[in-house]
């Protein structure tokens, strides 16, 4: 596991570089916000990169949506970053929807940006929305989700979404009680979304050698099931299962789907159990689903985002972990690579990724597990909380 204070120390330097240069779950059940981080001195010399500071807006910036705490989080550090270091910018919020996502870039477009940080709903069709910025001049960061099939994309700015599900389908083999036979419920994020494929990829290139060898038995996905003899899985077969285990994002459908699941399997799918939940949103609600249910004895559940919430649910033993991504780190990360772009020069990058269509140059982030031991070093001595945020550390 990755040390965290290495992590936020490295996020800070970066911001500042950039300134100065330019266990097993008890059965008791599993919701945010964040202390304000002043990462930027607004005296730091900031050289040619106020230069090109003028009234219009230089950075368009589009999220997903309001509703999930995570997403606010990301507005509060792009618009204080970009804010200290003197450029204008502006959030928009799809919530939820293609067709308000590409309403958006076009309003930014015509707000004269220069850089388009977007966070696509659906990859795929956000490439259209991508290539009327190109066309207009406007250099894209794809922030945190891939968007596919277009060569409109310049650089992508992402956390390691691989080693993400990789560690929450780790800790489920670390954590699992001993024996064979050991249910296991799989869940994933929107069908639309490539990181959702990338993080069950992750976590199934762990979990398939214990599903294979009979360490655990899937409970709720027959096309996991079918498919739980083959290591790799390609994109139609990630497909499959992801489709049918899909919760969209959405905690009601989350916690929907888990009673579903529960209310259809017999006492042998129950009792001490491991659910691999996408993120923390989910976690909380399918949690609340397996916490009601009699027949569950005990149960591991994974997370990914930090949420304040679920920190809460961890504490009191509602959720097991979560993935820690630092939005203060892939804000800077992505900071540094637009004003770069606005003063031409060439972004910092570490590895590329393939949209079908072109390679993107990609500059990704660090990530680390939280648990009940770890929680008050990572999240609070770190700065990212206070410790009056929570109850019964």
């Amino acid at each position: 596991m990755k040390k965290i204070m290495l992590g936020l120390l490295l996020a800070v330097g970066l911001v500042m570089g950039v300134l100065a240069g330019c266990g097993q779950t008890a059965k008791n059940s599993v919701n945010f916000g964040m202390k304000d981080s002043k990462l930027i001195d607004k005296k730091a010399d900031q050289k040619n990169d106020t230069d090109i500071t003028s009234g219009e807006i230089q950075v368009g910036i589009v999220l997903p949506t309001k509703n999930e705490p995570r997403w606010l989080q990301d507005q509060k550090q792009f618009e204080e970053i970009l804010g200290n270091a003197g450029f204008k910018s502006q959030v928009l919020f799809s919530q939820g929807s293609s067709t308000t996502e590409k309403t958006n870039v076009e309003k930014l477009i015509g707000k004269g940006i220069k850089v388009l940080l977007i966070c696509a709903q659906d990859g795929s069709v956000a490439a259209e929305a991508v290539e009327e910025a190109r066309d207009a001049g406007v250099k894209v960061i794809a922030y945190d989700r891939l968007i596919t099939d277009t060569d409109a994309v310049d650089y992508f700015v992402t956390f390691d979404s691989f080693s993400v599900g990789a560690e929450q389908g780790q800790y489920l083999i670390d954590k699992a009680p001993s024996g064979t036979g050991i249910p296991l419920y799989l869940y994933a994020g929107s069908a639309t979304d490539n990181n959702a494929y990338v993080f069950f990829e992750g976590a199934w290139s762990v979990l398939q050698p214990k599903i294979a060898d009979g360490t655990f038995k899937i409970a709720n996905s027959s096309e996991a099931e079918a498919l739980k003899g083959k290591g790799n899985l390609n994109r139609d077969e990630l497909g499959r299962i992801i489709r049918q285990i899909t919760t969209d994002w959405d905690f009601s459908e989350a916690n929907a789907k888990a009673a579903e699941d529960l209310a259809a399997v017999g006492p042998d799918l129950k009792g001490d159990v491991a659910v691999l939940a996408p993120n923390d949103g989910t976690s909380r609600a399918i949690a609340d689903a397996f916490m009601a249910d009699t027949d569950i004895i005990s149960y591991l559940i994974t997370g990914q985002d930090g949420e304040k919430a679920s920190l809460q649910y961890v504490i009191d033993g509602r959720q097991s972990m979560t993935v820690f991504k630092d939005t203060r780190t892939l804000a800077a990360d992505s900071v540094a690579m637009a004003l770069d772009l606005l003063n031409g020069r060439e972004p910092v990058t570490d590895t590329t990724y393939n949209n079908n269509v072109i390679d993107i140059p990609a500059k990704q982030a660090a990530i680390v597990v939280v648990t009940k031991e770890n929680l008050k070093q990572t999240m609070i001595d770190s700065g990212y909380y206070e410790a009056s945020d929570f109850s019964g550390l």
